[in-house]
C-alpha cells in the first residue's frame, strides 16, 4: 500500500485534506527512528494515526454538512480514510513491531460487508477478512492481533476474521451471511493474486448454481427482518437501516443482483432490463437520501445510530435544510419526504425481487397444484407465478377504466398483482385525467373495491403506493407519507386512513365480536355502508393545513363525496361525519359522562339514531387505526357508556337524562346491595351525600364507600384498592375526615406511586368526610397487578398522612424524556359554564409529565376552588385534563376577571413545572 498514493477524486472534498497517505506513512517511519523502544513508538504510532483519523472525519463532516444530501461522495470519503488508517495500521505492525525474524507469510487484507462494498456512514462497522494460501501460521495470528488492538485503540468497531481460501468456500456454503459478506470482498492491501484467486473460486465453487437457494434465503431474510422491524414501512419512528423501506431492502437487492446476474453496480440492471431508466433514477434518488439521512444521524449522535427517533428527527430536518412552512413543521416536511423515499425503495426491490423469485421460484408440491383451486381470471388476464397478470398492455389500456379493475380483479380473486402490472400503472398514471374522475362507472368500480370483497386493506395500500389512489382522488395526495409529528400516532396520515377501514372491515367480517359488541352489533343491525366506508377513508383528508382538519375535511368531503357516487342526502351525512369525526371521541374522553348534561349536549349533536351508530363505529376505527395499544377498555367502556346513554336519551327522551332521576335509581340499587344493613344506617348513608354523589359513581362503588365510612374514625384514611379488568384501570377508593386541597393531596400521592390517573372525582358528605374515587393505570396503561396494591396502598397512606411531602419528593421523578423533548405543545386553557348544569368546566390541554395534575389541582386549591371530578385523556406527549368546579360559594367561574387570574395561574404552574422537567 505504502507505493500505492493515488488519490481519489469522487469524495464530499478533496482527499488531500481529508488525509495524505505518504505523509502519514512518513511520520510513522519518522516516530519509530525517533523511538526506539517499542512501548514508545507504538503510542506515538498511536497518537499519529488518532491525529490523522480526526483530521479527516472533521473534514469530511465540515464538507458534508456544507453539502447535506452529497451522500454518496461522504460514503466514498469514509470509506476511503478508513482504508488508509487500516492500511497505515498494518505498517504500523508489520514494519515495526513484529518481532525480527518473524515471517507472516503470504497474506491478503479484505474488505467485507458494507465497508467491501465501498459504503461506509460516519460510524459504520469495519469488517476485515485476513486471507492466507494455507493453514494460519503463528505469526501471521500475532501480526493480526496487533493490527486488531491498534484498530481499537482508534476505536474502531471491528469485526474480523482469518481464513485461508478453503475455509471461505465451506464456511460460505454452510452460512448465508458469511457467503453475502464475501460476496462483498473488496482487497485492500497484501497479496493482490490471492484475493483474486478467492474471487474465482467463489464465483465457480461456490455461487454459480445456487442462486435459487441464495434468492430465497435473502427473500425469507428480508421477510423476517420487516416483521421484527413492525412490518409497515410507515411507523413514526422508523430505522433508516433495518426498517421496511430502508437501505438493507436496497443491499438485498445489490446482493441478489451482483449474485445472479454478476453486476459490479446496480446502474448495470438497466441494460439488463430489470429497470427502466426512471425506476433506475428514483432508485439511486432514494439511495442517496436515506444514505444522507443516516450519515446525519451518526454525526448527530456522535455513534452508531440508525433509529430515527423524534428528537433525531428535528435535527436531522435541520441538518438538511428544510424549514417551517404552509402550518407545518420542518420535522412534518422531512419525515414525508422520508416516506415517500421509503416507498420508492419498496417498489422498486419488490419489482426486481419478484422478477428474481419468478425465475427461481421453487417448484410447488406435486399435490398442492393437483388440488389447490385456481381462481378464474377475467379475459384481460393471466395467472403468472400466482400473481394476477395483464395480458396485452396496449388491450389493457384502450380503456383506462382497465386502471382501476385491475385492483377490483386482484381482490376478487385473492391475488396479488404482477410487478409488471404495478410498473404499468404507474407509468400510466397520466391517463387519470378529469373526465376519469367524474366518470361514473369509475366510482362504481372504486367503489366495488372499497365494499365487495371484504377487507380492502390490501388494494387501497398497493393503490397509494402506486401513486393511483392520489390521481384518482388529487385531495388525497397531500397527505400521502405525511407524518403527524407526535407520539400519539403510530402511522402517516394515509397508512391511518387504511388501518381505519381495516378495522372497519374486521368488525364487519364479524372477527371482533368479543371486543367490540356495540360496533359489532351496530354493523350487524344495518347501516349505510357506503356513506361509513367513503367518510372514514375521508376523515382526516384535511390535515396539514393551518385551518382545522375536520372543517377543511368536511369541505373536500363536499366535493369529493358526489364524484363517488353518493346520492345527495348521503353526501350530507359524510360531510357530517368528517366535520364531526372527533366529536364523540371527545365527549367520552374529555368530558364526564356521568354529567346529565353531557350527553344531553351530545344527543343533541347527533339528533338522529342513525348519525349516532356510524359516528360510534367511525370513532371505533378511529382509535383503532391510530396504532397498536392504543384501544383499550378504558377507551371502550366510556364510548359503550356514552353510545348506550344516548341512543336511550334519543329513543326515551331527553328528559330521562336529569340528576333527580338518576339519584332515585342509585339510591335505590344501593339499598338493594346491602341487604343485611339497618334501615337506619342506611337512611343515614343515604342522607349523608349530596345529589352529585349519586350520579357520578357506580353502585359497587357506592356500596363499598359506604362500608368505608361506617364508623369512621376522625384520624383514620380508608382505602380500597380493587383491579377494574373491565376498564384496564384500578379503582381507588378513599374516605376520610374532610379538608381543603384533598383533591390534591390524592393525586400528589398517586403521582409518588407513579400512576397515571384516567379518572377522578371528590365528594364530600353533609357530615364533614370525604370520599373521593380515582381511576388510576400503571406506567403500561394497564391495572396495577395485585401483588403491587400492597406497597402502593402503603405509600398513598404516607402522603396523605403527612409522612412523605409530595411537592418535594416529585422533584426528582417530574422529568420529561429526552426523546419527547422535540416536541411542541402549545398549552391552551377554556372555561365553560354551559357544558354542565351546576358546574364550570376547566379544561387544560398541555404536554403531559408525571406531576402535571398535582401542580394543576394545587393551584386550584390554593385559588379556593373546589374540585368535583377531574377527566383526563392522554394523546401521547399531549394530555387534556378536564375539572368540573365550584368557587369557595359552592357557584359556578361567572367572572371572567377571575377566571382570566386563575388562567394565569394555572399557566404559571405548568411553565414552572415543565421548566423543573426538563432540566
Amino acid at each position: 500500500m505504502k507505493d500505492e498514493f493515488t488519490l481519489p477524486d469522487d469524495l464530499i472534498c478533496d482527499a488531500s485534506e481529508i488525509l495524505e497517505p505518504a505523509t502519514l506513512f512518513a511520520d510513522i517511519d519518522a516516530a519509530r527512528a525517533a523511538h526506539p523502544k517499542d512501548k514508545d513508538f507504538r503510542a506515538a504510532a498511536v497518537t499519529l494515526l488518532q491525529e490523522a483519523q480526526e483530521k479527516g472525519r472533521e473534514t469530511i463532516a465540515k464538507a458534508f454538512l456544507a453539502e447535506p444530501r452529497s451522500a454518496r461522495p461522504t460514503t466514498r470519503a469514509y470509506c476511503w480514510l478508513t482504508d488508509q488508517l487500516i492500511c497505515a495500521t498494518l505498517h504500523v505492525a508489520q514494519t515495526h513491531l513484529m518481532p525480527k525474524g518473524s515471517e507472516p507469510g503470504n497474506f491478503a487484507l479484505c474488505s467485507v460487508g458494507g465497508y467491501g462494498r465501498g459504503e461506509m456512514a460516519p460510524y459504520s462497522d469495519v469488517d476485515l477478512l485476513f486471507l492466507a494460501p494455507s493453514k494460519i501460521s503463528k505469526d501471521l495470528e500475532a501480526l493480526i492481533e496487533l493490527v486488531l488492538y491498534l484498530l481499537w485503540d482508534l476505536h474502531m468497531k471491528v469485526g474480523h476474521s482469518s481464513r485461508t481460501i478453503r475455509d471461505c468456500l465451506k464456511l460460505g456454503a454452510e452460512d448465508y451471511t458469511i457467503r453475502t459478506a464475501l460476496l462483498e470482498n473488496r482487497f485492500l492491501t497484501g497479496n493482490r493474486a490471492l484475493a483474486t484467486d478467492l474471487n474465482k473460486r467463489l464465483w465457480s465453487d461456490l455461487f454459480r448454481g445456487s442462486e435459487k437457494d441464495f434468492v430465497e434465503a435473502k427473500l425469507a431474510e428480508r421477510q423476517t427482518r420487516h416483521r421484527k422491524q413492525g412490518g409497515q414501512r410507515y411507523m413514526v419512528e422508523p430505522n433508516v437501516k433495518e426498517g421496511k423501506g430502508g437501505l438493507r431492502d436496497l443491499q438485498g437487492l445489490y446482493w441478489i443482483a451482483k449474485y445472479v446476474h454478476g453486476v459490479s453496480d446496480t446502474s448495470q440492471l438497466v441494460a439488463l432490463d430489470v429497470f427502466t431508466k426512471e425506476e433506475y433514477a428514483s432508485f439511486r434518488k432514494a439511495d442517496d437520501f436515506l444514505w444522507a439521512v443516516r450519515c446525519h444521524l451518526h454525526l448527530i449522535a456522535d455513534r452508531p445510530m440508525d433509529q430515527l427517533t423524534f428528537d433525531m428527527q428535528v435535527q436531522v430536518a435541520e441538518q438538511m435544510g428544510y424549514r417551517d412552512r404552509g402550518g407545518r413543521r420542518s420535522v412534518e416536511h422531512f419525515m414525508q419526504d422520508y416516506f415517500r423515499h421509503a416507498t420508492i425503495v419498496g417498489e422498486v426491490t419488490r419489482i426486481f425481487l419478484t422478477k428474481m423469485e419468478a425465475a427461481h421460484v421453487k417448484n410447488e408440491p406435486l399435490l398442492d397444484r393437483v388440488f389447490r383451486r385456481r381462481p378464474k381470471v377475467g379475459d384481460l388476464y393471466e395467472v403468472i407465478n400466482n400473481r394476477l397478470a395483464v395480458v396485452d398492455e396496449d388491450a389493457f389500456l384502450s380503456d383506462k377504466l382497465n386502471l382501476l379493475r385491475l385492483f377490483d380483479e386482484g381482490l376478487r380473486t385473492g391475488m396479488l398483482i404482477h410487478p409488471d402490472a404495478m410498473r404499468m400503472v404507474t407509468a400510466h398514471l397520466h391517463l387519470i385525467d378529469d373526465d376519469m374522475r367524474n366518470d361514473p362507472e369509475a366510482a362504481r368500480i372504486f367503489m366495488g373495491t372499497l365494499l365487495n370483497h371484504g377487507n380492502p386493506e390490501r388494494a387501497l395500500r398497493r393503490m397509494n403506493e402506486l401513486g393511483m389512489l392520489a390521481a384518482f382522488i388529487p385531495e388525497f395526495e397531500p397527505i400521502v407519507a405525511m407524518m403527524q409529528f407526535n407520539m400519539y400516532h403510530h402511522y402517516t396520515v394515509d397508512e391511518h386512513t387504511i388501518q381505519c377501514l381495516r378495522h372497519l372491515a374486521l368488525i364487519e367480517h364479524g372477527d371482533l365480536k368479543e371486543e367490540l359488541p356495540v360496533a359489532s352489533t351496530i354493523l350487524k343491525e344495518g347501516v349505510n355502508r357506503k356513506v361509513l366506508y367513503v367518510a372514514l377513508m375521508l376523515h382526516d383528508i384535511g390535515k396539514g393545513r393551518d385551518e382545522d382538519h375536520a372543517i377543511l375535511g368536511a369541505q373536500i368531503a363536499r366535493k369529493v363525496a358526489p364524484r363517488l357516487g353518493l346520492k345527495p342526502r348521503e353526501c350530507d351525512t359524510v360531510e357530517w361525519l368528517v366535520r364531526y369525526h372527533l366529536l364523540m371521541s371527545d365527549m367520552a374522553q374529555k368530558r364526564d359522562i356521568a354529567d346529565p348534561r353531557t350527553v344531553r349536549d351530545f344527543a343533541k349533536a347527533v339528533r338522529t339514531r342513525e348519525r349516532l351508530d356510524l359516528l360510534c363505529v367511525l370513532t371505533v376505527c378511529d382509535i383503532r387505526g391510530v396504532g397498536p395499544g392504543t384501544w383499550n377498555n378504558w377507551k371502550a367502556a366510556l364510548l359503550r357508556a356514552l353510545y348506550r346513554q344516548t341512543k336511550r336519551a334519543l329513543e326515551t327522551g331527553l328528559e330521562d337524562l336529569n340528576r333527580e332521576f338518576r339519584g332515585q335509581e342509585a339510591k335505590r340499587n344501593l339499598r338493594e346491595a346491602l341487604p343485611d344493613w339497618s334501615k337506619s344506617d342506611l337512611d343515614r348513608e343515604i342522607r349523608r351525600h349530596y345529589p352529585t354523589y349519586w350520579q357520578g359513581l357506580h353502585v359497587t362503588s357506592h356500596q363499598v364507600l359506604a362500608e368505608m365510612l361506617l364508623d369512621l374514625p376522625a384520624d383514620e384514611i380508608r382505602i380500597d384498592l380493587h383491579p377494574d379488568e373491565d376498564r384496564d384501570a384500578t379503582r381507588a377508593l378513599f374516605a376520610m375526615v374532610d379538608h381543603p386541597g384533598i383533591f390534591s393531596r390524592l393525586a400528589g400521592a398517586l403521582a409518588l406511586v407513579g400512576a397515571n390517573v384516567v379518572d377522578a372525582r371528590t365528594y364530600t358528605t353533609k357530615d364533614g368526610y370525604a370520599t373521593a374515587a380515582f381511576w388510576i393505570q400503571d406506567a403500561d396503561g394497564h391495572p396495577y397487578e395485585e401483588a403491587r396494591l400492597g406497597r402502593l396502598r402503603q405509600m398513598i397512606n404516607k402522603t396523605l398522612k403527612g409522612e412523605v411531602v409530595a411537592r418535594e419528593a416529585m422533584k426528582s421523578r417530574d422529568k420529561i424524556k429526552k426523546r419527547e423533548r422535540a416536541f411542541r405543545v402549545n398549552t391552551a386553557i377554556s372555561f365553560d359554564n354551559d357544558g354542565s348544569e351546576i358546574f364550570t368546566i376547566i379544561e387544560v390541554d398541555t404536554r403531559d409529565r408525571p406531576a402535571l395534575l398535582y401542580d394543576l389541582t394545587r393551584t386550584l386549591a390554593e385559588q379556593h376552588v373546589q374540585i368535583s371530578s377531574a377527566v383526563i385523556a392522554t394523546y401521547g406527549e399531549q394530555v387534556v385534563d378536564t375539572f368540573y368546579v365550584k368557587d369557595m360559594f359552592g357557584l359556578k367561574l361567572f367572572s371572567d376577571s377571575k377566571q382570566k387570574a386563575l388562567e394565569a395561574k394555572l399557566r404559571a404552574a405548568i411553565a414552572t413545572g415543565q421548566e423543573r422537567a426538563r432540566s
